[in-house]
């Protein structure tokens, strides 16, 4: 470990009330845990600075929402981000909540036909609903997916991370230049790859979002292109109980250029978080002016 990634006392501190608050969840019942992790975060949600950043994410992309609906999506918002963090942390119980979860849509046929000729994919989709719950189910189901992660600043948090989400699935690649490597290597070796494109990435096209400008990373479309691999939208959604799940998959996007296939796949996270605004995390700084 280099100097720089040392960790620092508040990292310390940060990771030992994580590790606490997730031990003494994990005691609840699976059906009162995801409910009490959403609860939690939500009260967390002023003093993490989540409720100012939503408000101004809303003001920026959604200028004519009601108040009353502002309100809501402040707190329903941090409640689906707390869920998403009890689940991921659940493991063998979530993965027995989702794995026959399957994939519907106008897309969903075509995904299963690729699976079963041993054809490649590149699935794009957004930190929307879920996501753990499309790699959780569809490796249950057969479909060769890896995803793409982002380690965390945090060594100390970095560490049970990953552990986490290598109980949902595998293979899992770090997103740096070994990482994307061995990704490409599954793709060419008949793999699929799930894709997060939904972050600012200061390198990318400035393309639309919500009406606004947005920096968008084309590496998917690139992907499909180079390779010559269908580019397909998925999204995992919670149902209104809270604790299930249905995956939509949408049909492939054609190819034309990286430009123009990575705005279609910004469009097609639009208009699904237009229909669930609370399962977006709106916590991003998407557009950094807000």
């Amino acid at each position: 470990m280099s100097r720089r990634d040392k960790p620092s006392f508040t990292d310390h501190l940060s990771n030992a009330a994580f590790s606490l608050v997730m031990r003494r969840l994990m005691r609840l019942p699976y059906d009162r845990r995801i409910p009490a992790g959403g609860r939690l975060l939500t009260r967390l949600a002023p003093v993490l600075g989540y409720s100012r950043r939503i408000r101004a994410n809303l003001a920026l992309a959604c200028p004519d929402l009601s108040e009353p609906e502002v309100n809501r999506l402040v707190r329903e918002v941090p409640d689906n981000i707390g869920r998403c963090l009890a689940e991921m942390y659940s493991g063998e119980e979530f993965l027995a909540r989702i794995r026959d979860v399957v994939p519907e849509g106008p897309g969903a046929a075509h995904l299963a036909h690729l699976r079963d000729t041993g054809r490649p994919c590149v699935l794009v989709t957004g930190h929307f609903g879920n996501y753990d719950v499309m790699r959780g189910a569809l490796v249950a189901q057969g479909y060769p997916i890896g995803a793409l992660y982002r380690p965390m600043n945090n060594s100390l948090f970095n560490e049970h991370y990953l552990e986490v989400i290598h109980r949902i699935s595998e293979p899992l690649f770090a997103r740096d230049r070994r990482g994307m490597s061995s990704m490409i290597r599954h793709l060419k070796s008949g793999g699929m790859i799930g894709l997060a494109a939904d972050q600012y990435f200061r390198k990318g096209a400035v393309l639309q979002f919500f009406g606004q400008p947005a920096p968008s990373p084309l590496s998917s479309a690139e992907l499909a292109l180079k390779l010559d691999v269908d580019m397909m939208p998925i999204y995992s959604i919670r149902e209104p109980d809270g604790l299930s799940f249905r995956i939509e998959v949408e049909a492939p996007i054609p190819h034309t250029t990286a430009e123009e296939m990575t705005q279609i796949s910004n469009d097609s996270l639009e208009a699904q978080v237009r229909k669930n605004m609370d399962q977006w995390l709106w916590i991003h700084r998407r557009w950094r002016k807000s």
